[in-house]
């Protein structure tokens, strides 16, 4: 089992910034890559961001590119997204997971490991 607690999120006005943090325990942590999703009321979960478990390779959605950055301390369990430039449409709650050996990184269903999520709200 991987146990994952997300943290950072908040109220944040649009072009301002937030780092999330999701803190990992119970297996090796550095033998998973780890994504990042979100979800809007009333809307489906969606890929964010992912990294994998070197941290030598990284994707996104066209939606956030070039204006989040996921990255990961395995020395430390935690894996983190710096989202800048936030929009309104940013605003969901936010969940990080665990993935053992993925096929597709963007792919939610491959996921093993889910947090319980962290709220971000970007005010206009």
């Amino acid at each position: 089992q991987v146990q994952l607690v997300e943290s950072g999120g908040g109220l944040v006005q649009a072009g301002g910034s937030l780092r999330l943090s999701c803190a990992a325990s119970g297996r090796t942590f550095s033998n998973y890559a780890m994504g990042w999703f979100r979800q809007a009321p009333g809307k489906e979960r969606e890929f964010v961001a992912a990294i994998s478990w070197s941290g030598g390779t990284t994707s996104y959605a066209d939606s956030v590119k070039g204006r989040f950055t996921i990255s990961r301390d395995n020395a430390k369990n935690t894996v983190y997204l710096q989202m800048n430039s936030l929009k309104p449409e940013d605003t969901a709650a936010y969940y990080c997971a665990a993935v053992y050996s993925p096929t597709r990184l963007e792919r939610l269903d491959e996921y093993d490991y889910w947090g319980q999520g962290t709220q971000v709200t970007v005010s206009s």
